[in-house]
């Protein structure tokens, strides 16, 4: 993005073997993958959002039965869906208030941007074109830059869609507080088969699951915990890792598979009571990671 940013064109070899490498891990081990999207960075988010769109969109496929090469393109469609936002003033990207009528117009010039700087790439996969062109377009018709309607969006255009919205909900801006898992999947059942695919809607929060790996969640006796693997038998039983008693003080660790038989400390079953937002009680799952807890719970 630097490259773009500075005139100079898109490294397509860099990008593929970065999908290629999205790819293997996330049908090697998909919620170890999908933790990776919930280490946000406000100052990076335009790239960190790429590639969060990447994991989600091949995670979505795979889903849906795709083939590794399928997988590539799409995964590849994905991270290049941004690019022309590299053509946009930092200051607009980034404005803390509401944008004017001249500033949302050109906001809204990064579909366009998008498309002429991968036109002038060599060798990239003429789908990513149409995603990066076509991803704010709306079935109803009510999308930009071209109005296009429901058989005029690609389906990789639709794919991107779905988890562009979704990853844009649950970040972290300077304009917005990100929203929680649950409440992203209430603006996609929103807009489902009007702005969005109703089906990929569907598939995607299948794909999830209830209670995706990354959640920060409490439990039925106070204690908070973080979700580190979904079960596809059980989606409201998956993998967690206890890091908080029901004081809300720092607890030991201590890995915990909903799906079995496993009592609190009062001799009751586990439960998810609900979703928390990244943040609460001072919890950062970018912390977990760096520590190297997470993967090594997944491990």
């Amino acid at each position: 993005m630097d490259e773009i940013r500075f005139g100079r064109g898109v490294d397509i070899q860099l990008a593929r073997e970065a999908v290629s490498e999205c790819v293997e891990s996330v049908c090697r081990n998909p919620d170890a993958m999908l933790l990776l999207t919930q280490l946000k960075n406000r100052d990076e988010y335009t790239s960190e959002h790429s590639m969060n769109v990447c994991i989600f969109s091949i995670a979505l496929g795979r889903h849906l039965g795709m083939a590794v090469p399928e997988l590539r393109n799409l995964g590849l469609s994905g991270l290049m869906h941004d690019m022309g936002k590299m053509k946009i003033p930092l200051e607009i990207l980034n404005k803390p208030g509401r944008l004017t009528e001249e500033e949302m117009a050109l906001m809204k010039s990064h579909a366009a941007r998008g498309r002429d700087i991968l036109m002038s790439s060599r060798s990239i996969y003429p789908g990513a074109i149409d995603v990066a062109h076509a991803h704010h377009e709306n079935l109803d018709g009510t999308g930009y830059p071209r109005g296009l309607t429901d058989t005029q969006i690609s389906p990789f255009t639709r794919i991107v869609a779905v988890v562009d919205t979704y990853d844009a909900v649950t970040s972290d801006r300077v304009y917005q507080a990100g929203r929680t898992h649950m409440e992203a999947i209430g603006i996609l059942n929103k807009e489902s088969g009007k702005r969005l695919d109703g089906e990929l809607v569907m598939k995607f929060i299948e794909c999830l699951g209830i209670y995706p790996a990354g959640s920060l969640v409490e439990m039925s006796n106070e204690e908070v915990a973080l979700v580190i693997e979904v079960n596809p038998q059980q989606k409201l039983k998956p993998k967690v890792i206890m890091l908080l008693d029901p004081d809300k003080n720092p607890r030991p660790h201590r890995v915990v598979d909903l799906a079995k038989i496993d009592l609190d400390p009062s001799g009751q079953p586990y439960r998810i009571k609900a979703i928390l937002k990244n943040g609460t009680y001072g919890l950062d799952i970018k912390r977990y990671y760096q520590q190297g807890l997470i993967q090594t719970a997944v491990l």
